[in-house]
């Protein structure tokens, strides 16, 4: 293929519950990602995720190419995926012939996501309070980070480094598994939502856009049955009125952190993650002061036998604004380089 070779090219999706993103790549660069082909659209826009690509087609002026990767906030399998927090579905087979791609590679949007990681720059992250370097790796042991980002719901990654530097990404659920209280308090928030819900409390049923509105909903006075995220003002609301000086925003926004500082300890624990924990997406962007704060370090720490080798696990967070697309330029080099042709 000659430089200018368009077969060359990648189509690559960032699908959310919100949002989809649309880019291309070059898999031959060391920078894959072509920054000025990002798109961005509102999925409630279209009835179907093809539809939405034909759109950017459009856009862009130019034919899409024969493959793509496609990275969809819901639980992959050799089928295809069906969306967590929005009704598409994607059907491999049925998209590929749809778009007329000759290569598909269909990714939960957490792998993508840690599949950046390799390719940040350093003005790209930046640490946390914490260790700057993670402990030394036991010899012949794979080095294991982790990557935790809340937004329209709550995903996360495992990343595996070997000692050739290949990288590995482990997809999970780990968003949908139950939340831990720490406290009086949360042990009352738990009950109203048990008794609100039916039972069984997800941690993406709070540490995420939508909880961030419930456990503001939660905290401040909203009757058993009335509690609903939508009668909270929005994450960005809330946020903003905290950092106004609203004292309750205040409270609400930091027992968010100390879930979240929780959640993070708790998957460094489950993959063994010493490498540290990588933090994405706007959300965490919009918190740092309180990241910064003592009290998140704190409870990320705050597993018993283990706090001491938890304060040698680093917290970085992903400064780049499209990690998703930028971890499918980066699985559309890998893609590339096991089958060039």
């Amino acid at each position: 293929m000659t430089a200018n070779d368009p077969d060359a090219r990648w189509l690559l999706a960032d699908l959310g519950g919100t949002n989809v993103r649309f880019a291309l790549a070059d898999p031959r660069a060391a920078r894959p990602l072509h920054d000025h082909s990002v798109h961005r659209y509102k999925v409630r826009d279209f009835a179907r995720f093809s539809d939405a690509a034909r759109r950017y087609a459009e856009d862009v002026g130019r034919p899409l190419p024969a493959q793509a990767v496609v990275a969809a906030a819901g639980p992959v399998d050799a089928d295809g995926v069906r969306m967590t927090n929005h009704p598409w579905q994607l059907d491999r087979a049925g998209l590929a012939a749809a778009l007329g791609l000759r290569r598909l590679r269909l990714v939960n949007d957490f792998v993508a996501l840690a599949a950046c990681v390799p390719l940040l720059a350093d003005d790209e992250v930046d640490l946390l309070p914490g260790p700057a370097q993670p402990s030394p790796p036991v010899p012949g042991m794979p080095r294991v980070a982790v990557v935790i980002g809340p937004g329209t719901g709550l995903g996360m990654a495992g990343l595996v480094i070997d000692g050739h530097g290949r990288t590995t990404v482990l997809p999970t659920e780990a968003g949908h598994a139950g939340i831990a209280p720490a406290d009086a308090v949360e042990d009352d928030l738990l009950q109203r939502l048990r008794a609100r819900f039916g039972g069984r409390v997800s941690r993406e049923r709070l540490i995420s856009g939508p909880g961030l509105q419930l456990l503001h909903a939660v905290l401040h006075g909203m009757k058993h049955d009335e509690i609903e995220a939508a009668s909270a003002p929005a994450p960005e609301a809330i946020v903003q009125a905290a950092d106004a000086g609203d004292a309750a925003a205040g409270r609400t926004l930091d027992r968010f952190c100390g879930l979240l500082a929780d959640a993070c300890g708790d998957m460094v624990l489950a993959l063994g993650a010493w490498d540290g924990v990588w933090l994405a997406g706007s959300l965490p962007l919009s918190l740092r002061s309180r990241l910064d704060a003592p009290a998140f370090r704190q409870r990320f720490e705050a597993k018993g036998r283990f706090a001491e080798v938890m304060r040698r696990v680093p917290l970085r967070q992903i400064l780049h604004p499209l990690p998703g697309l930028l971890g499918a330029a980066a699985l559309a080099q890998q893609a590339a380089a096991d089958d060039p042709a």
